[in-house]
């Protein structure tokens, strides 16, 4: 069986990941930004992981624009976030994410990083700007994104990058 693991990573976390399943499987490992759908149709199992970006997987673009062209193989996708893991909020990134023709593709949660010190500028500010937003609700009321957001501090480091988050997709991979 081959395989290749496509990944869209903005701060690393989904790299990691995409590193150690190329590690267990052999796959190949490549940025989605450098994929080439001719090159990928040769695979029999793709594997997509992105991080989440305003509910979308970063990189599932990829997935829509030539899913007709991947029809016959068996098709892994895979997101990274800070928020902790809470079915609501998987439900809602698959749902926004897979539908129309992805809808059933098997999807994966992985926890990610979060560092403002490494972020961009732009996506900096809008942490800052909904920090303050949702530091005016009760912590009880707030939604996964918004336990994410409020988890770390504004100068600290979240890593919650952990290797058994790939089991689950090894399992599915065979």
């Amino acid at each position: 069986m081959s395989g290749i693991i496509l990944y869209k990573s903005k701060y690393g976390a989904t790299k990691k990941y995409a590193e150690w399943i190329a590690e267990r499987t052999g796959f190949e490992c490549i940025k989605t930004d450098d994929a080439d759908i001719r090159k990928v149709q040769k695979y029999d199992v793709i594997i997509l992981g992105g991080g989440i970006y305003a509910s979308g997987i970063a990189g599932i673009s990829f997935l829509k624009k030539n899913i007709s062209k991947l029809k016959d193989k068996k098709i892994i996708v895979f997101f990274s976030c800070a928020s902790p893991y809470e079915k609501e909020g998987y439900d809602t990134v698959v749902n926004y994410n897979l539908k129309g023709e992805l809808k059933g593709i098997p999807c994966f949660y992985t926890r990610g990083t979060f560092d403002m010190k490494e972020m961009t500028f732009k996506d900096r500010t809008l942490c800052k700007m909904l920090r303050k937003m949702v530091a005016k609700k009760n912590p009880e009321d707030y939604a996964v994104w918004e336990k994410g957001l409020m988890e770390v501090g504004e100068d600290e480091r979240g890593d919650w990058v952990d290797k058994s988050y790939i089991e689950p997709i090894i399992e599915a991979v065979q």
